[in-house]
């Protein structure tokens, strides 16, 4: 088998940063470490001077001469993010995100320069974990032969583990055919019908948004075990389990079989969404937070109905679980592959956390689809989980997505 483990910190090592230390000596020990691998990627991504004020301490980050230098003040800072002492921490630390922050509001940026601020995020990263920018032919794709991977192929209960878990590790993705019966999923679309009604707008169990008629559609049922002894069932078949073990190291399920834990979510994608978010745009599961302490967990989608470009497939970046590049959206400069995940009733999409991907908005007709997710071992307590899930399911309440074209 072939690990997705890519963790790099301990929950039990996290702790309150003490700010001004760390400005006056941190800082600049991982700059002189750090600084010339982190100035190739700002200077990839364009990325103009960085101002941060926390408090009464403010410096400024500046990419020049090969290197990224720490000035202190706001002289010369193109985008200026003001946060408190605890974000500033969870921000140091991989707990949350540029991203997290602003949908919480904690930051309150213009569009412009929130886009500049996200810009900074991998290169944050590389000069506090050391870890380079994601660089235009860093990755490749190979069979464990060593030959050209095709990208677009998609295993059946008959292949191999080791096959299946090669083509994970490569490509942060599977598209798992004829994985569970069509009967058993016509069973799952009628417990959707029958559960959508036990559901209502602001119940902490349910994300919901408007089409163009004016109409309010429940397209996120959480907990829906609650409501299925058809899909606890699923849960707990070997042919689930056997997804979570492809990688070897230990994925579990982190389900006690009770319907006190949201351990799959059903989603109902109708057309026209013009208010809140059913289809999500490019991002990571990891864009909120906790990267290096819990990637690469797998998310499993269950395709009640098929999909294609029609009604609402998924849409992959292939091997962006392997790079340090925007957990949001694309840069133009990006050279990964988009692969479309095109499934049929009864097939499985798998990616990783750190994996770029969306789903596009059904256009001619409603996509239903159940998500899950496998989770590494971890015996700490999560630090931020909290924050983050509740950035996590306000979202729906705060942002809308495009329109579909």
């Amino acid at each position: 088998m072939f690990s997705v483990d890519v963790r790099s910190r301990l929950d039990s090592d996290v702790k309150q940063i003490e700010l001004e230390a760390w400005i006056e000596n941190q800082l600049p020990l991982l700059l002189e470490q750090n600084s010339a691998i982190a100035f190739e990627g700002a200077e990839l991504l364009g990325c103009r001077p960085l101002g941060i004020r926390v408090s009464e301490k403010s410096f400024t980050l500046i990419p020049s001469n090969g290197h990224i230098k720490m000035n202190k003040g706001l002289d010369n800072a193109a985008v200026v993010v003001d946060m408190d002492e605890i974000s500033f921490s969870d921000l140091v630390q991989d707990i949350q995100t540029p991203q997290s922050l602003a949908t919480a509001k904690v930051i309150d940026l213009p569009l412009r320069d929130h886009f500049r601020f996200l810009k900074w995020w991998p290169v944050i990263r590389a000069i506090i974990d050391g870890r380079p920018v994601h660089k235009p032919g860093d990755i490749d794709f190979v069979e464990q032969d060593g030959s050209p991977l095709d990208l677009n192929r998609s295993f059946t209960l008959e292949d191999s583990n080791k096959d299946i878990s090669w083509f994970l590790s490569q490509t942060g993705f599977l598209h798992l055919e004829g994985w569970w019966s069509q009967d058993l999923m016509h069973e799952i679309y009628t417990d959707i019908d029958n559960s959508i009604k036990k559901y209502q707008r602001g119940d902490g169990r349910s994300w919901w948004a408007k089409t163009k008629d004016g109409k309010d559609h429940c397209v996120r049922l959480q907990y829906f075990q609650e409501h299925s002894e058809t899909v606890k069932k699923l849960l707990n078949d070997e042919k689930n389990k056997r997804i979570a073990s492809l990688p070897g190291d230990g994925h579990t399920l982190e389900w006690n079989g009770s319907n006190q834990q949201n351990v799959i979510e059903a989603l109902v994608k109708p057309i026209g969404i013009v208010e809140g978010i059913s289809d999500l745009p490019w991002h990571k599961d990891c864009s909120l937070g906790r990267h290096s302490y819990d990637c690469s967990s797998i998310t499993v989608g269950i395709s009640v109905t098929g999909a294609d470009d029609k009604s609402g497939q998924l849409a992959v970046v292939a091997g962006s679980h392997r790079a340090n590049l925007q957990p949001n959206f694309i840069h133009p400069y990006l050279d990964l592959p988009v692969v479309a995940l095109p499934t049929k009733t009864g097939d499985v999409t798998v990616h990783l956390s750190c994996t770029l991907h969306m789903s596009h908005p059904p256009i001619e007709r409603e996509r239903r689809v159940m998500y899950t997710s496998f989770s590494l071992p971890n015996k700490s307590e999560k630090v931020g989980v909290d924050r983050i899930s509740k950035v996590r399911e306000e979202a729906y309440m705060k942002v809308s997505q495009a329109p579909a074209k």
